[in-house]
């Protein structure tokens, strides 16, 4: 009696597309971000007669991120901004540090209009600034909770490198400086960031294509 092939065949085309599945959520299950690019201090968060720069490089952003699900996961990153003086404020440069906690979310497969290589994740979550201004106002550091909304744009390039663009706003949680003077030079205020950079996996295949 001669026996049909077509089941071995459906588990060996099941096999091979559960393991390429897995490889490639593998490769997503974590990753490391770097970006760089320029910020935007809201001119609220200056005391009376100093205002910043509109545009203002640089900004570094570093990160580690996990996926719980293909879509939904985590991440845990850090952000280096410099800003300085418009030109007809007094002198100042400010160095504005923050690490944030955030949630992160793929949208992209309710975007069916996206090419197959992009890719469009939300963040959002909590996190503590750090505001240090330099030179003679060096006194008056700053430092409050804040929380921190982005929207990314990923391209990717294989399975284990995408570029991408993120914008994010980081909203600032703290008191008006009291007295006026301790905040001459410094900043308690909102800042918005546009950066470039790059994901890279730090799981799965190492060799793909």
């Amino acid at each position: 009696m001669k026996t049909s092939n077509t089941p071995y065949c459906f588990l060996i085309v099941f096999l091979i597309s559960a393991t390429s599945l897995f490889a490639q959520q593998d490769t997503s299950k974590w990753r490391a971000l770097l970006a760089i690019g320029v910020n935007s201090p809201s001119q609220s968060g200056f005391v009376a007669d100093f205002e910043g720069n509109s545009i203002n490089f640089p900004t570094i952003n570093l990160g580690v991120q996990t996926l719980f699900t293909p879509q939904m996961g985590a991440k845990l990153d850090f952000g280096y901004n410099r800003f300085s003086n418009a030109d007809k404020s007094p002198a100042f440069k400010v160095n504005y540090t923050r690490i944030n906690a955030q949630f992160v979310y793929d949208a992209s497969p309710h975007l069916l209009f996206l090419p197959v290589r992009m890719a469009v994740v939300g963040h959002i979550g909590p996190g503590y600034s750090i505001v240090k201004p330099l030179d003679v106002y060096g006194d008056n550091k700053v430092s409050f909770l804040n929380a921190m909304a982005g929207l990314e744009c990923h391209y990717n390039l294989d399975e284990t490198l995408a570029l991408y663009l993120d914008g994010s706003y980081i909203k600032g949680f703290a008191k008006d400086f009291d007295p006026e003077m301790s905040g001459y030079g410094s900043f308690n205020g909102d800042l918005l960031t546009v950066t470039v950079g790059v994901s890279i996996a730090l799981s799965g295949c190492r060799t793909c294509n």
